[in-house]
C-alpha cells in the first residue's frame, strides 16, 4: 500500500517540476557573458542540438545583428548548448532560422496568449522570457509565477 500511495504522490508532483530547467552547473562563463550582453541566456533544453549548431553558425547575422564572437568561445558555448539541448521529439522543429518561439513546446504553453500581449512595448515580443516569467533566468516558467503586465 505504500509504494501505492509515494507514487501516487509522487506523480502529483512531476507538473509542478514539468517548468523548471535551471540552467546546468556546468554552464560556461563565455556563455553568460556573450548571450547575456543583449538578451537572456536561454537554457539549451528550449532547442535541440542541430537547433543550436545553426543558431551559433549564423552568429553574423544573429536576428540582425552581427553576434559573432572568437572561435575559441563560439567552440565552447557550441559544445556546450549541444551537450545540453533539448529532446527533438518535445520540442518539435524550431524552424529556419531556429527560432525558441517557433517549437512546438513554446507554442503549446502560449497558445492562450493573445497576440496584443506580444506588440505590448513593455514585452516587445515572445523572445522576451523574462517580460511575464519573472524567473526565467533561474529556468523557472512555472504558470504560478508568471506575471504578464496588464496593458491599458
Amino acid at each position: 500500500m505504500k509504494p501505492l500511495i509515494l507514487t501516487l504522490l509522487l506523480g502529483l508532483a512531476l507538473p509542478a517540476f514539468a517548468d523548471r530547467m535551471p540552467p546546468p552547473a556546468n554552464t560556461p562563463a563565455s556563455y553568460k557573458a556573450e548571450c547575456s550582453s543583449c538578451h537572456m541566456a536561454f537554457q539549451p533544453a528550449l532547442l535541440t542540438a542541430n537547433d543550436w549548431r545553426k543558431t551559433m553558425n549564423g552568429l553574423k547575422d544573429h536576428f540582425g545583428t552581427d553576434a559573432t564572437v572568437d572561435m575559441p568561445k563560439q567552440q565552447e558555448i557550441t559544445s556546450f548548448l549541444e551537450r545540453n539541448a533539448g529532446d527533438i521529439s518535445k520540442l518539435g522543429s524550431a524552424g529556419e532560422p531556429p527560432r525558441i518561439t517557433q517549437t512546438a513546446r513554446f507554442i503549446r504553453k502560449h497558445r492562450e496568449i493573445p497576440v496584443k500581449y506580444w506588440k505590448d512595448p513593455r514585452i516587445k515580443s515572445a523572445a522576451n522570457c523574462e517580460a511575464c516569467h519573472r524567473g526565467a533566468a533561474e529556468g523557472n516558467y512555472s504558470e504560478r509565477d508568471i506575471l504578464i503586465p496588464e496593458l491599458r
